[in-house]
């Protein structure tokens, strides 16, 4: 990292990410050309979980080559007087891993849930029997993630 003065530990990086409300993934399609899309993830320990359909442009280039990047950004403060911003960031250089067992599917599909649906669990069996098979669930591994901040 460039700016030492701004890097933030591993645990600041984490509670980025945990409260983040999407990251931005990039992949490398077999092309060599760059792709990124937002996702809604959550952080489960040493993984980063997320859901997709079972085919397009970011599962071909994840089945391809599973090293990804993502990209977070927490809370930010313009400070036009200044022509700065105050921010906090993270950043995760991992591997992706498409889940084929049905429980860890389910697990997955739960941890999502339970931070982006937690008032409407009690639904939730109900929906994972509707649209399991064609739901792809891929957990990414932290590899490495850094934390950043202007204060």
């Amino acid at each position: 990292m460039r700016r030492k003065d701004r890097q933030r530990s591993r645990e600041f990086a984490e509670a980025v990410i945990d409260k983040s409300p999407y990251g931005v993934m990039a992949t490398a399609g077999s092309d060599g050309l760059p792709y990124s899309v937002v996702l809604s993830m959550v952080r489960d320990g040493e993984y980063l979980y997320f859901h997709s359909a079972l085919e397009g442009r970011k599962i071909d280039n994840l089945r391809d080559n599973p090293k990804v990047c993502v990209s977070f950004v927490g809370e930010t403060l313009p400070l036009p007087e200044e022509y700065s911003i105050r921010y906090e960031s993270a950043v995760v250089s991992g591997t992706a891993l498409e889940l084929s067992g049905r429980e860890e599917k389910i697990h997955g599909l739960r941890l999502i849930c339970e931070r982006w649906a937690a008032g409407n669990m009690a639904a939730f069996d109900a929906a994972v029997e509707k649209s399991l098979d064609r739901t792809a669930i891929w957990k990414i591994h932290i590899d490495e993630i850094w934390g950043k901040a202007r204060d």
